[in-house]
């Protein structure tokens, strides 16, 4: 974490009851003493531990990747998760989705002057668990403090690096005419959280957010179809958005079916009653994938195979259409356009 010389100090920081201030940014001490404290007891390991402005690794053969992403999400709590293990999963996922291994993941915090330690202490700790269980370690970073009301508690932006290994050529403008779409699982989960805890919404059930680090599932759909065209995690947005993406980006349209969507009763019923679309509502533990038409079973069955695609399900193909539109097959045996979204429908969920 830039700025930290690693001392001895007379008085351990207080995290029950102590603030964030001015100080914590201002490159002194105290920020030293809140990296050494915090950051560095919590994501601890031989890149970081020399608390240099940068982190120098050794990098396998094959072409690297690059993501990088910032999570603004309101609450910093949620069920299912929070800004800490979130911040992780983010970018984990954006790497894996390119079919590559991440490496490594630097982590940036914005602050803002009173913001509660014991809270920056819970969400660090988040953090630093989500980097252990997905074995991509946190290398480098950087904290600065604004003053307060001018921020929201905390901003996190992680960087992250991978590495494709040879032959895998994953990219959102590869989906041809025939190609099938494939789900990892029930969508909406994570937005429909964020929405109902944000409101204080009641359901017969917890909803809870999908977040997840992705790239085991990936490796064992990449080990059993090398040749898998396009990823993508489905986060701002949704279903909708990411298939429109492919559309444009590789020329071609699609059409989906309603009943074979995977959508829990629970988020169903909380769409409705928010007036909201499923397949517009933003997932963080969930990819989309597109293959061509003899590979779909077998790597259905290899997405199956991992706790993280049980729910895995074919819900379309791709189709030779010049507009690029994205149809659905409704479950009444109609048709009707799924469209980008015109506005923000659910702000601040990521």
């Amino acid at each position: 974490m830039s700025g930290a010389v690693k001392q001895d100090y007379v008085r351990p920081i207080d995290f029950r009851n102590g603030r964030v201030d001015m100080s914590h940014g201002s490159g002194g001490r105290a920020m030293a003493q809140l990296i050494d404290e915090l950051f560095l007891a919590a994501f601890d390991n031989d890149w970081l531990r020399p608390l240099n402005d940068q982190a120098c690794f050794a990098v396998p053969a094959g072409r690297m990747v690059l993501a990088t992403d910032s999570h603004v999400v309101s609450p910093l709590f949620f069920p299912g998760g929070d800004i800490g293990c979130l911040a992780v999963h983010g970018t984990v996922n954006d790497v894996a989705m390119a079919g590559a291994r991440p490496l490594y993941l630097s982590a940036t915090f914005i602050l803002e002057e009173g913001f509660p330690l014991a809270d920056l202490k819970r969400i660090v700790e988040s953090m630093a668990a989500a980097s252990r269980e997905a074995r991509v370690p946190i290398v480098t970073g950087d904290t600065k403090v604004v003053e307060k009301g001018k921020g929201d508690g905390v901003f996190i932006t992680t960087t992250g690096v991978g590495v494709v290994p040879e032959g895998v050529e994953v990219s959102g403008d590869r989906a041809r005419p025939g190609d099938r779409v494939l789900v990892s699982g029930t969508l909406g989960d994570h937005g429909v959280a964020i929405m109902s805890f944000r409101e204080n919404l009641e359901f017969e059930t917890t909803i809870r957010s999908d977040t997840a680090a992705l790239h085991g599932l990936v490796a064992a759909m990449v080990e059993a179809v090398p040749e898998v065209r396009c990823l993508r995690d489905p986060t701002r947005g949704g279903l909708a958005a990411t298939l429109n993406e492919f559309a444009r980006a590789s020329g071609v349209g699609f059409r989906i079916r309603e009943k074979d969507l995977p959508v829990k009763p629970a988020v169903h019923a909380a769409c409705e009653f928010l007036g909201l679309d499923p397949l517009n509502v933003a997932n963080e533990g969930k990819l989309v994938a597109i293959c061509a038409p003899e590979d779909a079973s077998r790597l259905l069955v290899a997405m199956r195979e991992h706790p993280l695609g049980r729910d895995a399900a074919i819900i379309g193909e791709a189709l030779e259409d010049p507009h690029r539109f994205v149809q659905m097959e409704t479950a009444l045996g109609g048709a009707r356009m799924v469209d980008w979204l015109s506005a923000e429908q659910l702000p601040r969920i990521c």
